[in-house]
């Protein structure tokens, strides 16, 4: 893919290498939005907001990181959501359908090759991970999404959240310190290499 072609085309309003844009990224998009969202629906309208606002506002970019870019433009889809909507004080730790009852394999978690059994443990895993991000303070959440999930360094990261890059250091090692201490009660879950204890602490 060159990507700097179809931002230029796209740029010159051709929708269809804007697609192609979107199909490359939608899924980093939607899940920075599920982690800093804890919620599929939400992630789905943030993605989609963000997707429709980085077209119309594609002429503003003006080069660095595509990735970086989109994923500051779904972060502020995202922030703009929470402050709308306060969040509850309590997070379920299984994600529930439109009807209210508990999902207990979400589909975006499916992983053919697994067990039903290795199944079971890699969902647990991923509730008790996002139980985890859902208890950060929101600013501490979208620094280590952007970083520990989308794989931005921390320069990126400072750009898509527009705030100074000792800022995000702090706010990034704070993150990992919370997640660190609320994953303990879960460590049974945790893969032997993401032991917090111990020489792979």
């Amino acid at each position: 893919m060159d990507e700097t072609a179809l931002i230029t085309s796209a740029q010159q309003g051709d929708l269809n290498a804007f697609n192609t844009l979107v199909l490359h990224y939608q899924d980093a998009v939607f899940n920075t939005a599920v982690r800093i969202l804890g919620d599929d629906d939400k992630a789905q309208d943030a993605s989609q907001e963000a997707f429709i606002s980085a077209f119309q506002s594609l002429r503003s970019f003006r080069g660095g990181s595509f990735k970086a870019w989109l994923l500051r433009t779904v972060t502020n889809a995202c922030l703009d959501e929470l402050r709308r909507k306060k969040r509850r004080p309590t997070t379920p730790l299984e994600p529930e359908t439109n009807d209210g009852d508990e999902v207990e394999s979400p589909k975006w978690l499916a992983d053919p090759n697994l067990t039903p059994a290795q199944q079971a443990e890699a969902d647990e895993l991923e509730h008790a991970i996002q139980h985890c991000l859902d208890a950060l303070p929101t600013e501490f959440r979208t620094a280590v999404v952007l970083a520990d999930v989308q794989g931005l360094d921390y320069s990126e990261v400072a750009q898509a959240i527009r705030v100074p890059l000792g800022t995000i250091k702090s706010r990034i090692a704070r993150a990992r310190l919370k997640l660190r201490e609320c994953l303990r009660s879960f460590e049974e879950l945790l893969p032997a290499a993401f032991r917090l204890d111990g020489e792979n602490a």
